[in-house]
């Protein structure tokens, strides 16, 4: 399929009900309302593609602009093109997931990620914390800047009082990542969730629990699966 294909095909696979739940988490016009699993079968037939990524995402169509990061093929990504593609993501789902999975696969996550989140941005702050909580998922522990990390940790608490509501969101969601998948990190990542304690927000009109940072890492510690890795930031 070309990207023409695809734009054209979309708004026959929208969803009026999908719409309307998407709308209560922050999604905006234009989008169709189109299922995750019928995006996913487009991606089965594409499979990874560079141009076609970008040219979904230069649509400006949340669907497709989703579309662009299962399709795309980070290690070709520039740090132009992330950069244009964070500051083109106008909802969380783009933010802190397609471009987050997208940059954290890239040769630039790192870099990138701690510049974005210095950004008085929303959406691209948050999305700088997203892409870390990525990286560290699915990055060997012996490829981690440690001291860097722990650093990031330490940022957390002095600052997620007063950050912008979705930052919030993905600091808090850092500081579990670090702890569930960085062994080395887990006891200061811990220490962090406790010094955070219950990170309150704003979730607006939907049922979506803000998980706590230290239930969730010392959950995942007592499974044994402290320090396991993904092996793709993409779900």
């Amino acid at each position: 399929m070309t990207a023409e294909e695809i734009l054209a095909v979309l708004p026959k696979l929208g969803s009026a009900s999908v719409k309307r739940v998407l709308l209560k988490h922050g999604a905006r016009e234009p989008f169709y309302g189109v299922k995750i699993e019928e995006l996913k079968k487009i991606q089965k037939r594409v499979k990874r593609n560079h141009a076609i990524a970008l040219a979904l995402y230069d649509s400006g169509i949340s669907d497709a602009m989703y579309l662009a990061a299962l399709v795309a093929e980070p290690e070709q990504m520039t740090k132009v093109q992330l950069n244009k593609w964070v500051k083109a993501a106008f909802w969380p789902t783009l933010s802190e997931y397609a471009v987050a999975w997208t940059t954290a696969e890239s040769r630039f996550a790192v870099e990138l990620a701690q510049e974005w989140i210095d950004s008085t941005k929303e959406s691209v702050a948050s999305s700088g914390w997203a892409t870390l909580a990525s990286y560290v998922a699915i990055t060997p522990d012996d490829a981690i800047d440690l001291p860097r990390f722990a650093v990031l940790l330490d940022r957390v608490p002095a600052r997620i009082a007063t950050a912008p509501n979705r930052v919030k969101y993905c600091m808090n969601g850092f500081v579990i990542a670090v702890g569930c998948a960085v062994a080395p990190l887990l006891a200061h990542a811990k220490a962090t969730g406790k010094a955070m304690g219950k990170v309150a927000v704003d979730v607006g009109d939907t049922g979506c629990k803000i998980p706590s940072a230290m239930d969730a890492i010392t959950k995942v510690e007592a499974m044994g699966r402290t320090g396991k890795k993904r092996k793709t930031a993409m779900c």
